[in-house]
């Protein structure tokens, strides 16, 4: 639950920010159970929205906002339902939002205002290169993966080395201390005929099953170099795509987003293709790239400010809501 207060000279400044994480529920089951979601959301979403209200000092916002889609079903429901419910017992505008906007959004409350940009978005459940030329207009795709999202494959990578779930972060930690060349495998969708802008990541997943395959019966093989080959295979593809989108487009600034943005090795890749390239980096600080409502706030904020008009209680929640539409009406 994020509390943002929009000043008068445009800027958003965060006011409160408290998360409620059902992960430990999940994790036992190797993945995201949607049931559990949408119960975890439900059980959550009252006591983390009064600590909320708590700490920033607010008794009454002036707007609610909530993620519309895109996402689970269920715990979108559960968000909507309760969004829209608060908004009508205020008496205050109700602002259905994307989700993927929102992480667009994150950045702006240390890097302030956000110029136009090319943004790489990479998480769990997507992976896409966006045109955002600003947080009030329609956001542009530019190319998105055909397959797995990158945040996926961290996800199957780790659980094929026993490593659990999530894997993003375990499977980081451990890649820095092997040999990213000891183990090379595959950069999908990086020759000649291939997309500019989009991504695979299927085919890699698949290499390293099958090197475990091959090497895992007897043991020859080394977990670390195996985690940092895979890691900076995803990393070379994900920050070679995203600068050459920003110079393709003459854009000058690219941004990062998304939980893979908290990714050890694409930030160091990044800033060190950024630098070679006099592109200017924004990545949201580490604990505003995984899912949070400070980025909503941030977005909703931002339509606000741009005299967008609120959506209506009966506005539907939309799993599959394309990146290109940021508000539902």
């Amino acid at each position: 639950m994020g509390i943002a207060e929009l000043t008068p000279d445009g800027s958003v400044v965060l006011l409160a920010d408290e998360v409620a994480s059902s992960v430990e529920e999940h994790a036992r089951f190797g993945g995201v159970v949607p049931e559990i979601a949408s119960r975890a959301h439900l059980e959550a979403l009252g006591v983390t929205a009064r600590r909320a209200l708590d700490l920033a000092g607010v008794q009454r916002p002036d707007v609610v906002a909530a993620t519309i889609g895109p996402g689970l079903a269920g715990a979108l429901l559960v968000g909507v339902s309760a969004a829209k419910g608060l908004a009508l017992a205020w008496g205050v505008p109700f602002y259905g939002v994307n989700h993927l906007g929102g992480h667009i959004a994150a950045d702006v409350y240390e890097n302030g205002p956000l110029p136009e940009c090319v943004a790489l978005l990479v998480s769990g459940g997507h992976t896409s290169l966006l045109h955002v030329r600003s947080l009030a207009e329609p956001i542009e795709e530019l190319g998105a993966t055909v397959d797995d999202a990158a945040g996926e494959a961290y996800d199957k990578v780790a659980r094929l080395l026993g490593l659990g779930y999530p894997g993003g972060k375990v499977l980081d930690e451990l890649a820095q201390q092997g040999d990213s060349s000891a183990v090379p495998f595959p950069r999908g969708m990086t020759g000649p005929r291939d997309a500019r802008h989009s991504f695979s990541f299927s085919g890699l997943k698949t290499a390293v099953a099958r090197y475990l395959e091959k090497h895992g019966v007897e043991a020859d093989f080394s977990p670390a170099d195996v985690a940092a080959g895979f890691q900076e295979a995803v990393a070379d593809v994900l920050t070679m795509k995203a600068v050459r989108a920003a110079t393709d487009l003459g854009v000058s600034t690219l941004l990062i987003a998304g939980g893979v943005a908290a990714n050890s090795r694409v930030r160091a890749l990044a800033e060190q293709r950024c630098a070679e390239t006099g592109l200017t980096l924004r990545v949201p600080p580490l604990r505003l790239c995984t899912d949070n409502g400070a980025m909503i706030a941030s977005f909703a904020a931002h339509l606000v400010a741009a005299g967008a008009q609120p959506s209506s209680l009966q506005a539907a929640a939309d799993p599959g809501l394309p990146v290109v539409k940021g508000q539902v009406h």
